[in-house]
């Protein structure tokens, strides 16, 4: 039996997401429409549209979604906390993030917990929630967890697997153990390679608790039964 109880139980679980550099605002916007009718929990998209999709989301349930220090994660400091502020203000809901993958590496916990926070604190003024990307291609599994908890302690609503960019993406090994490193009240987003219905089901018996992929719609195809009932409209 699948860990997804209906159609929309998955469908509410999935981040659909566009984040190619070459995707135009034509397609975001089509995409955007799209995430709408098949009632994902929020489509992910470059910050050069977040306004365009918050007019276009308005009225429905799916939310804003959009990524900061994006994807090496390796802006000056201060930065990441200005890009949240502008990205809430043209209408994000949710803001994925990227640590600073070579402070952490280098022991300089403080630069990584400063930094979620303060681009927790610019999010949740605009009412805005923060997933952290830790990006488990390039950690050990002890700096994995470290990452993870330091999201927690710094106010993150979740952690995040993989930007997508990076060698490999989600498995369900990380999970499980970003799952052990955090409270109950954090969710783990996995995203990176997530193309099947098995394989989605694999990473929420780890923990998951939200899927990030361009695939959405096939992983809805797969599942098969009735189309996706929701009170979405755009």
């Amino acid at each position: 039996m699948s860990i997804f109880t209906s159609k929309q139980h998955l469908a509410r679980m999935i981040d659909q997401t566009l984040l190619r550099p070459d995707a135009t605002r034509r397609e975001t916007i089509d995409f955007v429409e799209q995430a709408a009718e098949y009632g994902f929990a929020s489509v992910c998209i470059l910050p050069t549209w977040v306004a365009d999709a918050s007019d276009i989301l308005a009225d429905t349930e799916t939310k804003v979604c959009t990524v900061i220090g994006f994807p090496h994660g390796l802006a000056a400091p201060g930065a990441k906390e200005v890009e949240a502020a502008l990205v809430v203000a043209d209408g994000a809901h949710e803001v994925d993030m990227v640590i600073n993958i070579s402070a952490l590496k280098s022991g300089a916990e403080l630069i990584v917990f400063e930094e979620i926070e303060r681009v927790v604190a610019a999010s949740n003024l605009g009412g805005a929630i923060v997933k952290v990307i830790i990006e488990c291609a390039y950690l050990t599994d002890a700096e994995k967890q470290r990452a993870s908890k330091l999201a927690e302690e710094a106010g993150a609503a979740f952690v995040k697997t993989s930007t997508g960019f990076a060698p490999t993406g989600a498995t369900a090994a990380d999970v499980a153990l970003m799952r052990q490193a955090v409270s109950e009240s954090v969710g783990i987003k996995a995203a990176g390679g997530i193309r099947s219905l098995a394989f989605a089901g694999e990473l929420v018996s780890a923990g998951a608790s939200r899927l990030g992929t361009s695939g959405g719609i096939a992983l809805l195809a797969e599942y098969g039964g009735a189309p996706v009932n929701t009170t979405n409209s755009y």
